[in-house]
């Protein structure tokens, strides 16, 4: 068996996607996309750049999520201020996998919960502490189980590694409960096949 490695197929850009679920509009899934008005809020701090991704799942998820939020950083020179989040309604946690994040099971809110997650490639997200200061006395809170799917949008560099929308979906699924989370991760499936479809591959989940 020859050991001489395949070059990468390269991936397509949809053209005209569907301006929700960003999938060619034969295989869009926004039919399939649940309305969850939850205690929890999800705020998103999404790159600018991640809003030209077809694989970005965030904003999906937003799609489904009632209570929740986008805010979009660096499309200026100019630093986004966080600082109204921080509102005494809200318990506010970080999911990110850092060194001193803890479960996102372990901790014991006394308030609804605001979870702020940042959208976009790993360097991106781990410079939420510097980009936001206003932010970086939050606790950071992470999903404990490793990513083992093997199937992925896009590759993954390290074994937190989750899609924005699988990340949200497992943290619902904690907070929430097993319905909500099962649902949005769902959706995320929905969204993959499809998108696996479109590169020519047909999976089932």
């Amino acid at each position: 068996m020859s050991m001489t490695a395949r070059p990468a197929l390269r991936k397509r850009k949809t053209i005209d996607p569907c301006p929700t679920c960003f999938l060619h509009r034969q295989r869009c899934i926004c039919d399939s996309i649940p309305k969850h008005d939850l205690k929890t809020r999800i705020i998103l701090i999404i790159h600018a750049k991640e809003l030209k991704r077809t694989t970005n799942t965030g904003r999906l998820a937003l799609h489904a999520l009632v209570n929740s939020a986008m805010y979009v950083r660096g499309q200026s020179t100019e630093r986004l201020d966080l600082s109204s989040l921080l509102v005494p309604e809200y318990e506010s946690y970080v999911l990110f996998p850092s060194d001193d994040a803890v479960n996102l099971e372990d901790i014991k809110p006394q308030k609804p919960i605001q979870l702020i997650v940042t959208d976009g490639n790993w360097r991106q997200a781990s410079k939420l502490n510097t980009r936001h200061p206003e932010l970086s006395h939050l606790p950071r809170v992470k999903i404990g189980a490793a990513n083992t799917a093997r199937y992925h949008l896009r590759k993954e560099h390290f074994s937190e590694g989750l899609s924005t929308l699988e990340a949200i979906a497992l943290a619902l699924r904690i907070v929430e409960g097993e319905d909500v989370g099962d649902s949005m991760l769902d959706l995320y499936r929905k969204k993959l096949a499809a998108t696996l479809q479109g590169r020519g591959q047909n999976v089932s989940f």
